[in-house]
């Protein structure tokens, strides 16, 4: 093969790179990565086959292919070539190349809230409504990583792989998670979410489950101009200074019970109180308590507030979107902290990729953007993501195509039932995993040297 072929081939091989990640590059732009790299140096020792802007697209698709190794996956992003295709070991330096930084930078440029005013039930009252909560990942159980993330400890006993503990907000409209933070699994929600409210718009409505029910908490959503609505326990003194009339009540909760105590410094919320009629739901017949700065009864009914408080699960179909169908191993694949927080930033991005596929599918279709199939959205994906046009002409038409194939995802309404929040794992004759089963020395002798026919 001449040199001008080898050329030739080579600048195929640099079209072909592009082809298939063309819905990858209408939302993460090539032109917006590559300014980022020339500012973190990260082009010093540039490689062919894996490109630092090919890798950062790289960490988010291979999301959508969770069951393929990273060989497959990069495959599948490449039309098929005869030159050589990087191994999976030189993917897996290319990615620590890149490091954690860009993927923060692409985060925090491209994901953002979607719903405007006239999306479908993404607004109450010209409030934006946001739900926030946290889950925990899985991780690989290297040395590096329990060293750094830390397993969870229940008594005596500690879990069988180390976890990143996570808090984030989510645009309950587009179940977008617009703001996170990942720390280990040592550190307690509420220490995460006050870095995470910083992020919260104003005027919104922050929905919050009965862990998030703190002064500080709350605090910080009043002074960013925007109300909540969350669960607190029964046990926490709420004094009636006012019943109103729909049986709701005005309080106030102060930073301490020093405050409280003197009836200073406190802030006016009001309590609603209620039970749940039906024996066949889960807390039937127990008290319930949500408490909430939408202060007037009459703009504000409380039969109104505790349906729109259970729009909150929103955000844990989130979660369950991208830990159960963008996840499909039980733990993360990265074996190092910074490989751990790279494909955090990845699994978001790409789940915003997906919500915004939906999100402007719905918009052609005029239907809620909950209504969109995230699995279907994934399949659709999957499917015409290898059918990218060579021609940049073409990608136009192919993104229309895509999103028109998309809006027909339509979900059924949901149908009048409740699940349990219990769990079943299976039993296991097998010991328990210990220290002392990692890491054993490598055998000396191969499986055939070991037979010894009896005679």
């Amino acid at each position: 093969m001449t040199k001008s072929d080898k050329k030739s081939l080579s600048l195929q091989d640099g079209s072909n790179r592009r082809e298939r990640i063309a819905c990858l590059k209408k939302i993460v732009d090539k032109k917006f990565l590559q300014r980022n790299i020339q500012r973190r140096n990260l082009d010093k020792r540039r490689s062919r086959k894996c490109p630092a802007y090919v890798m950062v697209w790289f960490t988010i698709a291979f999301w959508f292919y969770g069951n393929d190794c990273y060989t497959q996956v990069f495959r599948w992003l490449h039309r098929f070539s005869k030159s050589l295709m990087p191994s999976s070991s030189a993917l897996t330096q290319a990615r620590a190349k890149i490091g954690i930084g860009i993927m923060a930078d692409v985060y925090r440029c491209i994901v953002q809230c979607l719903c405007t005013n006239d999306t479908p039930d993404a607004f109450y009252e010209e409030l934006r409504i946001v739900a926030v909560d946290g889950f925990v990942l899985n991780v690989p159980d290297s040395e590096e990583n329990r060293r750094a993330f830390g397993r969870p400890k229940n008594g005596n006993s500690y879990g069988a792989f180390p976890q990143v503990r996570m808090v984030a907000l989510c645009e309950v409209g587009s179940r977008v998670f617009f703001n996170f933070l990942a720390k280990p699994i040592r550190c307690g929600e509420v220490t995460l979410a006050k870095h995470v409210y910083r992020a919260l718009p104003e005027k919104s409505l922050l929905l919050f489950d009965i862990g998030f029910c703190a002064y500080e908490l709350m605090k910080i959503v009043i002074d960013r101009n925007s109300e909540f609505l969350g669960r607190s326990k029964m046990g926490r003194c709420f004094k009636k200074m006012q019943v109103l009339s729909d049986g709701s009540y005005l309080s106030k909760i102060y930073a301490n019970d020093y405050d409280r105590l003197q009836d200073r410094n406190g802030t006016v919320v009001r309590v609603i109180e209620y039970k749940l009629d039906d024996p066949q739901r889960v807390g039937h017949g127990e008290m319930h308590r949500l408490v909430t700065t939408l202060l007037d009864e009459n703009k504000h009914p409380a039969a109104t507030l505790i349906v729109l408080y259970h729009e909150r699960w929103e955000e844990e179909l989130g979660i369950d979107e991208a830990k159960t169908h963008l996840r499909k191993s039980p733990t993360l694949r990265s074996h190092r902290p910074a490989g751990v927080l790279q494909e955090v930033y990845g699994m978001l991005i790409a789940h915003f990729i997906i919500r915004k596929l939906a999100f402007e599918a719905a918009k052609k279709a005029n239907i809620s953007p909950r209504k969109i199939s995230f699995t279907g959205t994934i399949n659709v994906l999957r499917a015409r993501l290898p059918e990218a046009p060579r021609s940049r002409h073409l990608i136009k038409e192919w993104y229309e195509s895509l999103l028109e194939e998309v809006s027909l995802q339509v979900l059924e309404n949901r149908r009048n039932r409740i699940n349990p929040r219990v769990i079943k794992r299976p039993q296991s004759k097998w010991p328990k995993k210990q220290e002392k089963h990692r890491k054993l020395p490598a055998l000396e002798r191969t499986f055939a040297e070991t037979i010894d026919v009896v005679t």
